[in-house]
């Protein structure tokens, strides 16, 4: 039996939401014991000494995308575990909107073997709730689900048809699989570069008003009502959808909301003067959403804080503003931008790590 025992660590418990000087004690790869800043004397670990620096789980990542198979060039199993423990993410949840879509076993099987050999950290994988993503039919979820998905979505893809994504989330319900959703209404998304208001007016940019995400979160709510399915909204950008989530959560829905750091530490005039690299999906919002936003998740409205890491290349980001690929990479500075949250006194340690790496529930 190994043991290791750190000392004079500050122990962030997300747990206890605690943020104290103590010692923890490690055996076989698991917590054993928590002491306070003494502890008894015990034979055999080996003594780790972290002069005062935090102690806190390994992260968590919901949403990454890895652009194997058919993208490597932009994302590969290997370099996203490098930029993952470059980050002090420990597992990574990966998205099926890949070419072409993980809608099958076999694919995501090949996968998974691909991420055990290449990756170098925890690597677990969603697959598509629709055949190619395309909205039309769903795909085999128990397969699936014995093949090891986690969780089933579309990503940013919103599957339209009331039909199909009801008849998916009975399915799943029945399953008890999870289904991971993108909430905006998708006619009004359609072609959007930025958020609509004075700032897109005066760049002569495409808008999407808040209030799409508030009509997909209304719509999404009601299926879950009529079929009963667990579910996940990926990202929460705006103040308008946060009160429909409270009251589908205080309704006893099994309903649970995520969101990305970049809508956490930015808003829409980050993007200045067309910087492509700040081009998301959804896009940024204004200050007063961001707070909102910040808000919720200190109060626990928002349960998970993610990177949506959406690697692309040179040349899908140097193009015109409106033509330019959505998604910006996340996984090394997860951390360190949820860190200025803290800074900056928004929110403590002890909720930080509760929404990145406690609340996951995969």
């Amino acid at each position: 039996m190994s043991k290791t025992l750190f000392i004079n660590a500050r122990l962030i418990d997300p747990e206890a939401q605690t943020d104290a000087m103590g010692a923890l004690l490690v055996e076989d790869g698991r917590i054993a014991a928590v002491y306070g800043e003494t502890h008894p004397d015990i034979t055999g670990p080996a003594i780790v000494d972290c002069q005062g620096q935090c102690l806190a789980p390994g992260i968590v990542d919901i949403g990454v995308k890895v652009s194997e198979p058919g993208e490597r060039h932009k994302e590969s199993f290997r370099s996203a575990g490098r930029a993952a423990i470059a980050g002090g993410v420990t597992t990574i949840v990966t998205r099926p909107d890949t070419r072409p879509a993980i809608d099958t076993p076999e694919t995501l099987e090949y996968l998974r073997r691909r991420a055990t050999d290449d990756a170098g950290i925890n690597v677990l994988h969603m697959a598509a709730l629709t055949k190619g993503r395309e909205g039309r039919e769903m795909t085999e979820i128990g397969f699936l689900q014995d093949a090891g998905a986690v969780a089933f979505s579309d990503a940013d893809r919103v599957v339209s048809d009331t039909k199909v994504i009801s008849r998916a989330l009975t399915y799943a319900a029945s399953l008890n699989a999870l289904v991971i959703g993108h909430v905006q209404e998708p006619i009004l998304s359609k072609g959007a570069a930025v958020t609509s208001g004075k700032f897109a007016s005066l760049r002569g940019l495409p808008g999407v008003s808040p209030m799409a995400e508030r009509m997909g979160i209304d719509r999404d709510i009601a299926l879950l009502e009529m079929t009963g399915a667990a579910y996940h909204i990926d990202q929460i950008t705006t103040a308008r959808a946060l009160p429909p989530l409270e009251r589908a959560k205080a309704n006893g829905l099994n309903i649970t909301a995520g969101v990305g750091i970049h809508h956490l530490t930015l808003n829409e005039l980050d993007v200045a003067d067309y910087r492509t690299f700040f081009k998301l999906k959804p896009p940024l919002r204004s200050e007063t959403d961001r707070l909102a936003v910040v808000e919720a998740v200190a109060s626990g409205l928002i349960d998970v804080i993610c990177s949506m890491h959406t690697p692309q290349d040179e040349e899908s980001k140097r193009l015109p503003y409106q033509e330019a690929a959505s998604g910006a990479v996340g996984l090394q500075t997860l951390l360190p931008a949820a860190l200025r949250l803290y800074h900056e006194d928004q929110l403590t340690l002890p909720q930080l790590f509760r929404a990145m790496a406690l609340n996951q529930m995969l």
